[in-house]
């Protein structure tokens, strides 16, 4: 079980391996491009060779790269269009630079509900795999459900990699996210209820990534709001009964918390997983 975080590629992609060191971090996930603007900037020849060079220096550390905000699988045609266009460039940039594949979010069907969007989103999942190169994933997030976003269950995330149809679709679990939706990943028995039920519409082979995140909000509130590991509703008790149940077992963990200091996911959240981990008996 590797852990890690989110960290900045600010000046370089490489420069995102560098704050991964800072903080202990033995996976990472970064923004290839602005999350908030469609406009998407290649990365230069000159950043990925430098990327693979520290990657290669770094004992075998894992990355992965998270999409643009502004995707939504679940829109009209012109936005539809846009976000097929953003996932493709995020492909090739993860390709580039080594990547297990993009993180992305699905969107939401603005109340349209699932049904009435299903097969346009899969269409363009299906436009994005058949794009790009095939030793990169498509990685769906569960959603938290608010604004009638895609995937607040791991039904409507089975049933669109159903659609799809290809073993490059795979999926990573918000605990936050998760937790808001419903599912009662804070305690034992309900961790081991929410993976029973993810193996059954997902496949427990398809779970590539976790994002690690405690949560702002209450059970089943349906509200993305990450907090620091220890702080939330999920507590450090919840991250004990999720870091040990066998589902998770190699795979990376990944924080998006605030921080303690407000910058972004820092050493004192990734120490704390660690202990975690260590109190636990898991290796890395």
């Amino acid at each position: 079980m590797r852990l890690g975080a989110h960290v900045s590629s600010a000046g370089g992609a490489s420069n995102a391996i560098d704050r991964a060191h800072e903080i202990g971090a033995e996976a990472i996930q970064i923004f290839a491009s602005s999350p908030r603007a469609w406009k998407f900037r290649p990365v230069k020849e000159e950043q990925v060779a430098a990327f693979h060079e520290k990657v290669a220096a770094s004992d075998g550390l894992i990355s992965f790269l998270h999409g643009s905000y502004l995707v939504n699988i679940a829109g009209g045609p012109d936005l539809l269009g846009k976000s097929i266009d953003s996932l493709v460039n995020h492909m090739h940039a993860a390709s580039q630079l080594g990547a297990v594949g993009v993180i992305f979010h699905c969107g939401s069907h603005k109340s349209a509900g699932f049904d009435a969007v299903k097969d346009a989103a899969a269409g363009a999942m299906s436009e994005v795999i058949a794009s790009t190169p095939d030793d990169t994933f498509l990685i769906l997030e569960n959603s938290a459900g608010m604004g009638a976003h895609l995937g607040a269950s791991f039904e409507e995330i089975g049933h669109l990699m159903e659609l799809v149809g290809s073993p490059r679709v795979k999926v990573c679990l918000d605990t936050q996210h998760a937790f808001a939706a419903g599912y009662r990943v804070a305690e034992p028995e309900g961790i081991d209820e929410a993976m029973r039920e993810f193996d059954r519409h997902v496949g427990l082979a398809n779970l590539v990534a976790v994002h690690a995140n405690d949560s702002k909000v209450e059970l089943g509130s349906g509200v993305d709001r990450h907090e620091n590991i220890g702080q939330g509703f999920i507590g450090l008790d919840g991250f004990r009964a999720i870091m040990g149940h066998e589902a998770f077992a190699g795979v990376p963990f990944l924080l998006e918390v605030p921080g303690d200091d407000k910058k972004g996911p820092d050493k004192p959240n990734l120490d704390r997983l660690k202990a975690i981990r260590d109190e636990l008996g898991l290796s890395a």
